[in-house]
């Protein structure tokens, strides 16, 4: 009876390991374009959630200030929130519309709640979120402004790094999120899908989430904003030349608190969301609802795998000796081998140097495969809190595009 089981999950994880590449090759096919219904330059009012930036968020906004789009077409806002440093002095500085968020706030998600309806009588169509790191690149409204012409009322840019050429760790950031923008973003746009939210470089329109009333209940406002737009039937663009660049952590302890707190984040909402995903997908046989609904399992489904395969592999061990010990080896030897061809190509594919990147293409299996005990840690731990990641990795626009 235990094979039996053994073999059905085996078999779902197989199907699900083929779900997701197979979609992913959608990325190479050609598609037409979407025609752009209507020229208009829309109003867009950019939206920064910042806590004890001083050190970045000068940066972003002089970036933000380059935009190659109407300048009365656009302001910058930056909210600042349980700040003890001098992050409203810098930004006001650089000439940002800074508001000191007047309600006790504990996340991104709820800051952007709270703006959401403090602007309701604003003039303007549309919000565009940074984290208080990124840096912007000049063409970055002008294509989002395309997706909203074209229709769609979110859209997600090109998510790039800033410091990819740290230290293995941030370039294995960076790796993640190349793998999510061609084999997930762009594969989902190739078959008329929708793109996920990736947390920062994403617009939505305003009468959209006024619709919504937006209101994050989970650690993940990105993954649960995704998750409505899938069950609202609501198309999410991706636009890979609207492009982000994002400060990654170089430290260890840093990175597994923040992917601790994204797999928490999934799991509250498959818990909160999956039943109206299904009902979503019957009544609109939506693509998006399986994808969410098999994203935000993740964390179990890696861990019930990975705990699948040490019980087979153990078993084997013991009826086949030597030889299945072998034959595991080489299995693993394999799959680091195609994920480092997979890291290898969307490297060369994003124009990125080999040599940058060596030390993250090789270790880049060792970053995926510590998201085992984190998973672990979030089927288990019922509170998380949302902690602030500091950043001060001070870089300007000019030198990012150059580079």
């Amino acid at each position: 009876m235990f094979n039996i089981l053994l073999g059905v999950i085996s078999v779902f994880f197989t199907l699900y390991g083929m779900y997701y590449g197979i979609t992913g090759l959608f990325a190479f096919f050609k598609r037409k374009e979407e025609t752009i219904s209507k020229k208009k330059n829309n109003k867009f009012s950019i939206i920064i959630a910042a806590r004890n930036e001083e050190a970045v968020i000068g940066n972003l906004i002089d970036s933000l200030k380059k935009q190659n789009y109407p300048k009365d077409k656009f302001d910058i806002n930056v909210i600042v929130n349980n700040s003890t440093d001098n992050t409203y002095k810098v930004s006001k500085k650089h000439g940002a519309n800074t508001i000191k968020c007047e309600v006790p706030v504990k996340s991104k998600g709820e800051v952007l709640h709270y703006i959401f309806n403090k602007f309701k009588d604003k003039d303007n169509d549309a919000y565009v979120i940074f984290d208080a790191d990124n840096l912007v690149h000049p063409d970055f409204l002008k294509y989002m402004n395309e997706s909203l012409n074209k229709g769609f009322k979110v859209a997600q840019g090109f998510r790039d790094s800033k410091n990819y050429q740290d230290n293995w760790l941030s370039g294995s950031y960076a790796l993640f999120y190349y793998i999510q923008n061609f084999f997930f973003n762009l594969s989902r746009k190739k078959i008329n899908s929708s793109a996920s939210i990736n947390g920062t470089g994403f617009m939505v329109e305003k009468k959209f989430i006024e619709s919504l009333d937006f209101s994050p209940i989970t650690l993940t406002e990105d993954v649960e904003l995704t998750t409505v737009c899938a069950i609202h039937n609501e198309k999410i663009d991706f636009q890979d030349k609207a492009i982000t660049y994002d400060e990654h952590p170089t430290n260890f302890r840093v990175s597994l608190k923040q992917r601790l707190r994204w797999s928490k984040g999934n799991l509250q909402c498959w818990k909160y969301y999956h039943r109206d995903l299904v009902k979503s997908f019957i009544k609109n046989h939506n693509l998006a609802c399986v994808d969410m609904y098999l994203n935000n399992l993740a964390a179990f489904i890696q861990v019930l795998s990975f705990a699948v395969i040490g019980i087979g592999f153990i078993e084997k061990m013991i009826v086949e000796e030597v030889s299945f010990t072998v034959f595991g080896l080489f299995g693993m030897l394999l799959s680091y081998l195609g994920t480092f061809i997979v890291s290898l190509f969307v490297t060369i594919y994003n124009k990125k140097s080999v040599t940058a990147m060596m030390s993250s293409l090789i270790l880049f299996s060792i970053f995926m495969i510590t998201w085992f005990p984190i998973n672990v840690v979030s089927l288990f731990k019922k509170e998380i809190k949302w902690e602030h990641i500091g950043h001060n990795r001070s870089v300007n626009i000019d030198d990012i595009i150059k580079s």
